[in-house]
């Protein structure tokens, strides 16, 4: 099956094709050995993250500590955030 790149590198990808790997918005694009490889991506909307912050039992200031120290200079990072949970 041919497909024909446009003059702004675009590609219609045949609709046989996408139906075989699912509906997908989003694809990885790698070059290997000479190929050009697709791979259908599924993006997680929020809810996914706010689900998996609760699954890890993250809130506000967690993420807050965590940003803060992340920016601090690299000789100043004794260790890791200290959650409220974590100091326990």
């Amino acid at each position: 099956m041919l497909a024909k790149m446009t003059s702004k590198n675009q590609l219609t990808l045949p609709k046989n094709i996408t139906t075989a790997v699912g509906p997908a918005e989003y694809f990885d694009v790698e070059a290997r050995n000479g190929q050009i490889v697709l791979t259908p991506v599924r993006i997680q909307r929020g809810d996914a993250v706010r689900a998996k912050l609760a699954e890890l039992d993250l809130d506000e200031q967690d993420i807050a500590d965590a940003v803060a120290w992340a920016r601090k200079s690299p000789a100043t990072k004794k260790s890791g955030p200290v959650s409220k949970k974590s100091a326990k």
